[in-house]
């Protein structure tokens, strides 16, 4: 409902205009103290493009995991009814709420040497997964994955099931309907929700530094990198939190007429 011209609601804009500013004014912090003279070369240091090597990977391979296991969770929960549905559903959303510090402890208790299923992986595989390159990818799955499950579900949900019934009355198997019906029509839902994915895993710190660790060259990402830096070279920070908010802008661009409506 538009606001009638004289009855502008005038004792709101003030609350507004300093939550407005309590939101912008750590970023313009962050680009009034960046050493721009100097940037190029700060990207340039070993640590700095370790760090962000190694996040641009671990996140890629991330979100190809939450894409790989989450399309399927999406679907059956929005095109299947089984008991315990909600259930399901709930424990899905549980790591979008959850401290990601809680998460990596949850992850070290489950495959840890010791832990539920890692034990076994040890004594009989050898195979130990915290505090390596694996543990980080595990941990930004962990938190990402949620993202997309409920992107997908709700394109799901939002799609036309016409075309999928009409695929199936003319002898298309459940296989053939998914694959050449149902995922076209929720492309864009699948494309948004692995964007954000990689966003989040690339900004995870808590279930990482918990899980992996902070180990230059080998788990550390760039918010552990930005937390380290913040220590011994806050100008590197600032160059580290500089490209991880270009990032975040490159996703609210990318997905703005989904999430914010705007053009």
């Amino acid at each position: 409902m538009r606001v009638r011209a004289g009855r502008f609601p005038w004792p709101l804009v003030v609350p507004a205009l300093i939550g407005l500013a309590f939101l912008v004014l750590p970023f313009a912090g962050l680009l009034v103290r960046a050493p721009w003279a100097s940037l190029g070369t700060r990207l340039l240091l070993p640590e700095v493009r370790g760090a962000l090597w190694l996040s641009l990977t671990t996140a890629t391979a991330a979100t190809a995991v939450s894409v790989l296991l989450g399309v399927p969770l999406a679907w059956l929960l929005a095109r299947t009814a089984f008991p315990g549905r909600r259930l399901v559903r709930a424990l899905v959303t549980v790591p979008m709420v959850i401290p990601p510090v809680v998460g990596g402890v949850a992850l070290l208790l489950a495959l840890g040497r010791r832990g539920l299923v890692g034990g076994y992986l040890d004594a009989w595989f050898g195979v130990s997964l915290p505090f390596t390159p694996a543990a980080v990818v595990l941990a930004q799955v962990f938190v990402a994955m949620p993202f997309l499950v409920i992107s997908v579900e709700g394109a799901l949900r939002g799609a036309d099931r016409r075309y999928e019934e009409a695929a199936a009355t003319l002898g298309a198997s459940r296989a053939v309907v998914f694959w050449r019906v149902t995922l076209p029509m929720v492309a864009p839902g699948v494309a948004a929700g692995a964007v954000l994915a990689w966003a989040r895993a690339l900004g995870e710190f808590g279930a990482t530094i918990t899980f992996a660790g902070n180990f230059p060259g080998r788990t550390q990402t760039m918010p552990l990198a930005v937390y380290l830096a913040m220590q011994e070279s806050p100008e590197s920070a600032i160059v580290l939190s500089l490209v991880l908010l270009a990032v975040s802008l490159g996703v609210l661009v990318a997905l703005r007429d989904r999430w914010t409506g705007a053009l």
